[in-house]
């Protein structure tokens, strides 16, 4: 009978990429790691890694291990979720352990803290741990297993991938607007902001491919002077009258917004939030409570 330990080596081996972040990640030596998978092999009666330049990639029999060990691992989740709410229900406590959480930085900023602070209140035993970082990793690590939970985004036209063996929730709408550098500018459209410099989020982000096609259907390429994640960073080069950005609601975090802002049209000016997580897990009582939290915090601030 196959291992499943070694089956989810064989998975980390996946999603990770090279034996070296296997290692990394589950505190093994890389040489442990390719022992146990030569065992599989052996195991399985077939290879299961083949050498690529310096790196070494999963074979078919290797993918086909790998889907039914999502499965089995898709199962264990919903166990481990089912036991964790049978007890809660037992002892009629609230909700202990541990919930790893990942969050881009806006909503970190104006949800993660309210809900943190629910949980406080609801469930005091349970341990929240926050990393802040963007969803393009987030969301990969997540299926590696190094969070339970990542709050997404999706922007107007640009829904994105959604990786096999996620599920995802709604959490509700931020409205995008267009930060404009100086007053003077007031009233202005995006098509009168052409002249101005931009600051963007990098290419190849959500963000950064939707402002990108905005600008163009309004006939222009923008002077983008200024990269950065931070939207924070964005906020303050618009209030010096540095740059025009294209601004989520969130980065307000409730207050007023501090610099002139445009609406945009209504097809373009919403992006949705979402809870993802590992499909079978997103029943278990800590992943439930967070995202309830999350969704309460953002219907009170809509």
């Amino acid at each position: 009978m196959l291992d499943l330990h070694r089956l989810r080596l064989l998975r980390e081996l996946k999603h990770r990429g090279t034996l070296a972040a296997v290692a990394e990640a589950l505190a093994y030596s890389p040489s442990s790691i390719s022992q146990q998978l030569s065992v599989l092999e052996k195991e399985a009666g077939v290879p299961l890694l083949e050498p690529v330049g310096r790196r070494v990639r999963l074979t078919a029999q290797a993918e086909i291990l790998v889907a039914h060990t999502e499965a089995v691992l898709e199962r264990l989740e919903r166990a481990e979720a089912d036991l964790a709410a049978s007890l809660r229900d037992v002892t009629g406590r609230g909700i202990t352990g541990v919930l790893r959480v990942a969050a881009f930085q806006t909503a970190a900023l104006a949800l993660v803290p309210d809900a943190l602070s629910a949980l406080r209140e609801a469930h005091p035993r349970l341990r929240v741990e926050i990393t802040q970082r963007e969803p393009e990793s987030a969301l990969p690590a997540l299926l590696a297993r190094d969070f339970d939970l990542v709050i997404t985004e999706e922007y107007p036209g640009d829904p994105g991938p959604r990786p096999a063996g996620l599920e995802y929730a709604e959490l509700g709408q931020d409205e995008l607007t267009l930060a404009l550098p100086s007053p003077a500018s007031q009233g202005a459209g995006l098509r009168e902001a052409a002249g101005a410099a931009w600051v963007m989020e990098p290419e190849g982000t959500a963000s950064r491919r939707w402002a990108m096609r905005l600008c163009r259907a309004a006939g222009f390429e923008p002077d983008v002077r200024f990269e950065s994640t931070d939207l924070l960073l964005h906020l303050r080069l618009a209030e010096r009258g540095h740059a025009a950005a294209l601004l989520p609601g969130l980065v307000w975090a409730g207050r007023p917004p501090a610099v002139p802002v445009v609406r945009l049209r209504e097809q373009d000016r919403v992006r949705r939030l979402f809870a993802a997580s590992r499909r079978g897990g997103g029943s278990h009582p800590a992943v439930r409570a967070f995202r309830d939290a999350l969704a309460g915090g953002f219907a009170e601030r809509s």
